[in-house]
């Protein structure tokens, strides 16, 4: 190994143990709590008076929004756990094969998606915008020649990693 390699800060490493991080999963579990509350309450109620297509858009994307912030609080803890010391860069990647990050998404064209609740609309934006800031993090620690081949040929390592910054710690 040269003295150069040595020498060399891993970013996205840096930012998995920072401040951003904690704020980055201070919210995602935020929203996890925000969410279950809101299902389970006002969501429940407001469900109920939905036209029928409404109300089957609205099952299934509340299932989507559960599941997608389930994988992206998975993340979050495993990532936790090893910034904590608690496991090694190994086991995380051995548990995060399990984890997905990159599907879920909604159709905002379906029919009815503007008859759902704004507080529910509202939730499913945020918990996108969040799984977007994870799984761009998660590309640059654990995927890093798949997240260079994201980057454009003219870009430099500097540029990209200003870039990594400005999205994965973009607040809306």
């Amino acid at each position: 190994m040269s003295e150069t390699s040595l020498n060399t800060v891993n970013l996205a490493d840096r930012m998995a143990n920072s401040s951003q991080f904690k704020a980055l999963y201070a919210e995602g579990m935020g929203l996890v709590e925000e969410t279950a509350n809101y299902l389970d309450g006002p969501g429940r109620a407001a469900s109920k008076g939905l036209p029928r297509l409404a109300g089957v858009l609205y099952a299934a994307e509340s299932m989507r929004l559960t599941t997608r912030l389930m994988q992206m609080a998975s993340w979050l803890l495993l990532q936790r756990a090893v910034n904590n010391g608690e496991m090694n860069r190994d086991q995380v990647l051995a548990e995060k094969n399990k984890v997905r990050l990159d599907s879920f998404n909604c159709d905002r064209a379906a029919q009815g998606w503007n008859d759902l609740p704004d507080s529910f609309r509202d939730l499913v934006e945020r918990s996108l915008r969040i799984q977007n800031r994870v799984a761009l993090l998660d590309r640059e620690i654990y995927r890093p020649a798949e997240a260079a081949a994201l980057k454009p040929d003219n870009e430099n390592s500097v540029q990209a990693q200003q870039h990594l910054l400005q999205t994965v710690f973009a607040k809306r």
